[in-house]
């Protein structure tokens, strides 16, 4: 019998059923409705107070606008409905905010997105969230960063096999795989910082992009006349962005959408960079291979069927937001193709494409902390994995001692011959011709043909170009 869910608004709310990698972070909340709400309404609060910081709306209405623009002064599900009826938030917002100033300042009512236009509101908020997501985000990859390092100078000597196309290649050692985790983690971390340095602007635009709704008011409420209409405007844009926290756009953008644009590419590469830890962990758990472990409490990755099994959960979790992001990033990087002045349909995309991936990384992110601060690596395992193919994963050093003997066709012949035989090269009778023992035994050693990855290590923990 199916049961049909029980109605109410109850049921419509998001919690992360079907995105656990989210579920429960911190980034949920800072990227949630009521959180987006409170962005818009800080936008409203800020430029309020800039422009009574010019002199063009008086102070005491922007206290007034700051004091009621609170999210516990509205009804968040009324304004999602009124929003079906003009395809943004802002306009019932607006008008619910107007509705709470004139409660307690009338007078101050009529300066309520004074000259404003609903994407100036929303974009801003946008700018807003995804600053304070992406202040969580780094938070999170400091963390994942200093766990990294300690793994790769712990281990910057562990020998391990190099794999290649999914076979042993030559060795390696956990520490330069540690180290190349920790890279891509920068990489990642200098995009979001780039983009929380300058890369996040305030929108400041009016209704087509020209800001005339803004000079205009200006005038009407006796701002200081100006020979250059964009004298008072670059005024309006730095107290903006200086109330705001935001950068300075040089041009509105309400249809040039680079700065969403510069997220999507940023929030796809953390995810990627964080994926490639998840994925290169969960190969070296599988059973066969067993060199590491994820932490974690008793019970967690119990599989519903088979009790033996402590399934690699964290890192499936991680490798999920790997695979959806830069798919949703390219959603919000084809909404650069937005017609005219403003968009309908383009911008109004971007929104849940946006959340989405914030949610994403924000919860790989904190999810990356628990797995490389509580990774457990197995060092004998590696060792011993070292040994499966009967010191073939050095073939590549014997045939480099041997090309000046006899030549680079006929060294390659040989050893491809005696690997096809299946003996262990260092017993290889075909390569005892050409080496004394002791030579021989040197030579197939694993453990003393890890080429540069000791210093690599050093470089890239020094911070060494």
């Amino acid at each position: 019998m199916t049961v049909e869910p029980r109605g109410g608004d109850d049921v419509l709310t998001d919690a992360g059923l079907l995105s656990p990698v989210r579920a429960g972070t911190p980034v949920e909340a800072a990227v949630s409705d009521l959180a987006w709400l409170q962005a818009m309404l800080d936008a409203e609060s800020a430029l309020a107070r800039a422009q009574a910081r010019l002199g063009t709306l008086p102070k005491s209405a922007a206290t007034a606008i700051a004091a009621a623009a609170y999210t516990d002064r509205m009804d968040l599900r009324a304004l999602a409905l009124a929003a079906r009826e003009t395809a943004n938030p802002v306009v019932g917002l607006v008008q619910a905010l107007t509705r709470v100033v004139a409660e307690h300042d009338p007078a101050a009512a009529e300066y309520v997105h004074r000259g404003s236009t609903s994407q100036d509101v929303f974009d801003t908020g946008m700018m807003l969230v995804s600053a304070r997501a992406l202040r969580i985000v780094r938070a999170d990859l400091a963390r994942v960063e200093r766990a990294l390092a300690a793994l790769a100078a712990e281990h910057r000597d562990t020998p391990m096999p190099g794999r290649t196309l999914a076979l042993h290649a030559v060795p390696t050692t956990f520490g330069l795989k540690a180290a190349g985790w920790r890279q891509l983690v920068r990489d990642a971390d200098a995009r979001l910082a780039a983009l929380l340095e300058d890369g996040l602007p305030v929108s400041l635009g009016g209704a087509a992009g020209t800001l005339a709704g803004y000079l205009e008011y200006a005038r009407l409420d006796g701002a200081p006349p100006h020979g250059d209409p964009g004298e008072y405007l670059d005024e309006l844009v730095a107290a903006f962005a200086e109330e705001t926290g935001l950068a300075r756009p040089v041009l509105p953008w309400h249809a040039l959408r680079t700065p969403v644009a510069d997220l999507a590419a940023a929030l796809a590469f953390t995810a990627g960079a964080l994926g490639k830890m998840a994925v290169d962990v969960q190969s070296l758990a599988r059973t066969e291979v067993a060199e590491v472990a994820e932490p974690g409490p008793a019970g967690r990755g119990a599989s519903s069927a088979m009790p033996h099994k402590r399934n690699p959960v964290l890192s499936t979790l991680i490798r999920s937001a790997a695979l959806q992001v830069p798919v949703l990033a390219a959603g919000l990087t084809q909404c650069l193709v937005a017609e005219d002045e403003r968009s309908a349909g383009v911008w109004h995309a971007e929104w849940q494409l946006l959340r989405e991936c914030l949610r994403l990384v924000g919860g790989a992110a904190h999810t990356a902390v628990e797995l490389a601060e509580g990774l457990d690596v197995h060092p004998a395992r590696m060792r011993a994995n070292l040994d499966l193919t009967g010191s073939q994963i050095v073939s590549e050093r014997l045939a480099a001692v041997l090309t000046p003997r006899l030549g680079k066709p006929a060294a390659r012949r040989l050893l491809t011959e005696a690997a096809a035989s299946g003996r262990d090269l260092s017993l290889s009778p075909e390569l005892a011709a050409h080496f004394t023992p002791a030579e021989l035994t040197a030579l197939c050693d694993p453990t003393t043909y890890p080429g540069a990855a000791a210093p690599l290590v050093n470089r890239a923990l020094d911070g060494a170009p």
